[in-house]
């Protein structure tokens, strides 16, 4: 049964980590860019954003990249007042222009210092550490270690330690990471390996997991996303979450069908 499911997922990974995938998903986002930074603070803005309809989280945050003039790097390093003012009217379902404004002054506080936004995911880890579950602890205190922190934009940045299934910053992770040659992520990270990533887990990937055995918690957790990854690295130790193609695709084809 277990290498018929595989075989049956595999094949659903190759329908759907493909070039052709990137244009409907924020993916597509980073895309636009080619340098490093560029594609990282592109790519962390797509996958916050990302709850919702897929249209509108593109379509927000190129409105967003627009008004940093299509160069986020250089626009949170060099920006002034006037600059700043310009984001004021910026605000995408409970994010808004507070919030917008802590993200430029962090990525303002991180590239000052540092070539690229893998530190500050690694900080946080030991060489041992079998995820990256650490890291992310790490990065939610480091990404709230700065002065005059609004506490509404908390919210914004998941931790395992209050139990969310970090879904955005998994699949930011991903895109980041995982490193395959067929051009839908990125792969331009090198400390953390594709075997510690945990999977990005919503209702909708729960419900497919659930239906394939492979999953069995009910809340969709940080448990959850612990557990299906566990499974997923029974089918390929080195690369779990390259599954999270065929359980994104399964979910979405299945949400078409119900809902036409």
């Amino acid at each position: 049964m277990e290498k018929n499911l595989k075989y049956q997922l595999d094949e659903k990974v190759n329908l759907y980590n493909q070039f052709t995938f990137i244009k409907d998903d924020p993916v597509s986002i980073p895309h636009l860019f080619s340098k490093k930074q560029d594609i990282e603070i592109a790519g962390f803005f797509a996958a916050i954003f990302s709850w919702g309809n897929r249209t509108t989280i593109i379509n927000k945050s190129k409105e967003l990249l627009q008004l940093m003039d299509n160069a986020p790097h250089d626009f949170c390093l060099q920006h002034n007042s006037s600059a700043l003012k310009r984001l004021e009217g910026f605000k995408h379902r409970t994010f808004n222009a507070t919030d917008l404004l802590y993200f430029v002054e962090f990525f303002n506080f991180h590239y000052s210092q540092h070539d690229s936004l893998e530190i500050a995911f690694t900080k946080g880890m030991n060489k041992k550490d079998e995820t990256i579950e650490n890291g992310l602890k790490g990065f939610y205190t480091y990404f709230f270690s700065l002065p005059d922190i609004p506490e509404r934009t908390k919210k914004h940045i998941a931790s395992p330690e209050k139990n969310s299934s970090c879904k955005r910053l998994n699949m930011f992770l991903r895109w980041m990471v995982r490193n395959d040659k067929n051009g839908v992520d990125f792969g331009i990270w090198k400390n953390i390996s594709p075997a510690q990533l945990i999977c990005p887990i919503d209702v909708h990937v729960a419900r497919v997991s659930k239906r394939f055995n492979l999953l069995h918690r009910s809340q969709t957790d940080w448990n959850a996303a612990v557990e299906l990854t566990a499974y997923l690295r029974t089918l390929d130790k080195d690369d779990p979450v390259k599954y999270d193609f065929a359980l994104f695709g399964l979910g979405v084809s299945e949400k078409h069908q119900s809902t036409s």
